[in-house]
């Protein structure tokens, strides 16, 4: 089991050992430090640490914050390399946070972080505690002795909770684990490994094509990625990196030219923002000297090479495992030619060097139609870009009984660089009762008539519907996209919404308001953001239809509209119009 080297901590090693989650390796493996590297998580946590001195006692902070400041302080303190090395102004701020992680928790070994007595909230706050244990303990000072023997109380205290405790989503299980993991590498307890155990035997939720079900970015890259190679580290199991290998390979065609996840498909609160790679840092990094992947070690030196995010987060990670420090394999190509589908999410990538576009057809709406967090209802179907010129989505939404925008039902690939998405929506006006449902009281169930509820008896009442059809096929072509929105079944107005990221200019378009509203009545308009460029058009008349999100949203006062500069397209239905966006 490969253990923290204090050694390293002092900052005098040239060389670091391999095959830590090879236990058949040899352990005499060296391989030169990536310099580079280790300057910047240490420069970037030096810049972290003012900006945690001057708030680390906001009153506001959950225990998760408090433990990820207290981090960053010990980070800094025991590094050797770091200006901050055995600073004694430090400690205090370190004993303060460290006091407010016993102070916090319950009786029971957990804490409130919006949820009560929460073992997968706690978990998160655990893993940093036991990381700030083992570096202080490797660092050995005398001056820290209390604050370990303060963290030391607070793992063990939380350790049988987690090992009894439940979770709420599939990353909460691997979050548990990935703490009882640092706990019984520290203080080792037979219940921590049996209930990792029992997480595992449920199998982990990850698709064939690589996506787990949940489908984020942001679980992925925060959690159940790190967590898997944490427990595959400390608990001998390294077949859980396959699956970590397999869904960083998706990440390699989810990424944007620059360094943006795509989070279309997500289940979680992703799905409606702005997601960035430099999360993935440390796990591009261990895959790549795990497999040997050149495509890892550019994604990893592609974020090194930006230096946005967290990055001096990272440094703890590499003083607990500095294998992770090592001089990655050589470099190859990342993928920036393809098109590649996820059938497993109903969605399609399509990339041509800095030009990349995002079909989506996937959403769980038409099997659970409700709105919920933990399910995909995102409405967009399309992105684009053209390098920095950015459409962040396209939708459709037709005035038809309030049933909200398009949402594909799935997505049929029609060609090499054509693929289809469809939905057909019905809407029963219901007829009376047969005789033998009907009741002299007139009180009848309670039921959902597919927008609403009513005390109606809906499910045995005869109908007449009203149906409308819509299919978009979506088609790569010369210096863009062809989008042919195809409409059968009953006459009514429709609006297209194209939401380009504010920043760039507009022309070709009519303002329709102050608040970044814009309408393309005829011809071709133009988003532009310096040389680059997105055309679209043409206009399809003057018509004003409103984007309606349904009655889902408009009961609660909810709202669908996207930020940045909203271009519309108007029509109506049955018929056809095609929209053409090109480069």
């Amino acid at each position: 089991m490969p253990m923290l080297r204090r050694t390293f901590l002092t900052g005098s090693l040239t060389t670091v050992a391999l095959g830590a989650l090879h236990p058949a390796a040899a352990r005499a493996e060296v391989a030169a430090v990536d310099e580079d590297f280790l300057t910047l998580v240490t420069e970037a946590n030096r810049k972290q640490i003012p900006l945690v001195l001057g708030n680390y006692q906001n009153v506001s902070d959950s225990v998760r914050t408090v433990a990820r400041k207290a981090r960053r302080l010990v980070s800094g303190y025991v590094w050797g390399r770091s200006s901050y090395h055995h600073d004694a102004t430090l400690l205090g701020p370190i004993g303060w946070l460290v006091d407010q992680l016993a102070a916090r928790q319950h009786e029971d070994g957990l804490y409130d972080v919006g949820n009560l007595h929460s073992p997968p909230d706690s978990a998160f706050a655990i893993q940093d505690v036991c990381t700030l244990y083992a570096l202080l303990d490797a660092d050995g000072q005398t001056e820290t002795a209390s604050m370990r023997a303060t963290l030391a109380s607070v793992i063990k205290k939380a350790g049988p909770a987690l090992a009894s405790g439940g979770v709420h989503t599939p990353n909460h299980r691997w979050e548990v684990s990935a703490a009882l993991a640092r706990a019984h590498h520290l203080f080792p307890d037979r219940r921590y490994a049996a209930r990792i155990d029992d997480w595992l035997d449920e199998g982990i939720d990850a698709t064939p094509d690589g996506i787990y079900s949940e489908r984020s970015s942001t679980y992925a890259a925060e959690v159940t990625n790190p967590c898997l190679l944490t427990i595959a580290w400390l608990r001998a199991k390294p077949a859980l990196l396959d699956y970590v290998r397999r869904n960083l390979d998706v990440t390699l065609y989810l990424l944007e030219p620059n360094g943006e996840v795509d989070t279309t498909a997500s289940r979680r609160q992703d799905q409606k923002g702005v997601r960035e790679v430099w999360w993935y840092l440390t796990q591009f990094r261990e895959l790549a000297l795990h497999t040997h992947d050149g495509r890892f070690t550019t994604i990893a030196k592609s974020i090194e090479a930006r230096g946005t995010g967290e990055l001096g987060d990272f440094l703890a990670e590499v003083l607990e495992r500095p294998e992770l420090s090592a001089v990655l394999p050589a470099a190859a190509p990342a993928p920036t030619n393809f098109v590649q589908p996820y059938p497993s999410q109903a969605s399609v990538r399509i990339r041509r060097e800095a030009r990349t576009a995002t079909v989506f057809g996937g959403t769980d709406f038409h099997d659970l139609p409700v709105i919920s967090s933990g399910l995909s209802t995102n409405p967009t179907f399309f992105k684009l870009r053209n390098g920095a010129a950015i459409l962040d989505s396209v939708r459709l939404s037709p005035q038809f009984f309030s049933t909200g925008h398009f949402r594909s039902d799935g997505l049929r690939r029609l060609g090499a660089n054509s693929f289809r998405l469809s939905q057909e929506v019905k809407v029963p006006y219901h007829l009376p009762l047969p005789k033998r449902y009907r009741r002299s009281d007139g009180l009848y169930a309670l039921t959902p008539d597919g927008r609403f509820y009513a005390s109606m008896d809906f499910g045995h009442r005869p109908k007449q519907y009203r149906t409308l059809r819509t299919e978009v096929t979506v088609t790569e072509v010369g210096g863009g996209y062809d989008l042919a929105f195809e409409f059968a079944g009953d006459e009514t107005a429709y609006a297209i919404e194209l939401c380009f990221r504010a920043g760039g200019t507009l022309s070709g378009v009519d303002a329709l308001d102050a608040a970044g509203n814009y309408q393309l009545t005829a011809g071709t308009g133009s988003y532009t953001v310096g040389t680059e460029r997105i055309e679209f058009g043409p206009g399809n008349g003057a018509a004003r239809v409103a984007m309606d999100p349904g009655e889902r949203y408009t009961y609660l006062g909810g709202s669908l509209t996207p930020d940045g500069l909203r271009v519309y397209l108007t029509g109506r239905t049955p018929g056809r119009q095609v929209l053409k966006l090109r480069y």
